[in-house]
């Protein structure tokens, strides 16, 4: 009975520790994609302050290349739109992988009271053998 209780507790917690990696890579995306959308959103703002003349250039690699104002706006608005939609997502999932933390909690304290109860009768018993 105790060697299944340490099994059932052993794959347990090793379903929790996947469920705390994916929460805080969650997490970890949920800031990098955060600072994106704010970055793109400065720029957003940026370019939209410039007149219709202004000209607009763009990095690649280590060069800078004329890019039409328009052209650059839809490319900015896609950016923000597409960021903003996989910070959602991302955003969705978080309370998911939080509640499944909390139910494998449980679970695994639940486990290691009936482990420490079982050690604690197999003890009781081997002394008064």
């Amino acid at each position: 009975m105790l060697e299944e209780v340490v099994k059932k507790l052993k794959a347990e917690i090793d379903k929790l520790k996947i469920v705390q990696r994916d929460y805080h890579k969650a997490l970890a995306q949920r800031q990098q994609l955060d600072g994106q959308l704010n970055e793109n959103v400065v720029v957003k703002e940026e370019l939209d302050l410039l007149s219709p003349e202004s000209e607009v250039f763009k990095l690649i690699g280590p060069v800078l290349i004329k890019q039409d104002l328009n052209e650059a706006k839809q490319n900015v608005a896609k950016r923000v739109e597409y960021i903003s939609a996989e910070l959602k997502r991302v955003e969705d999932t978080i309370p998911d992988l939080d509640k499944k933390q909390e139910s494998l909690r449980e679970v695994v304290n639940e486990l290691e009271d009936v482990f420490v109860e079982e050690r604690l009768k197999a003890t009781v018993k081997a002394f008064f053998k």
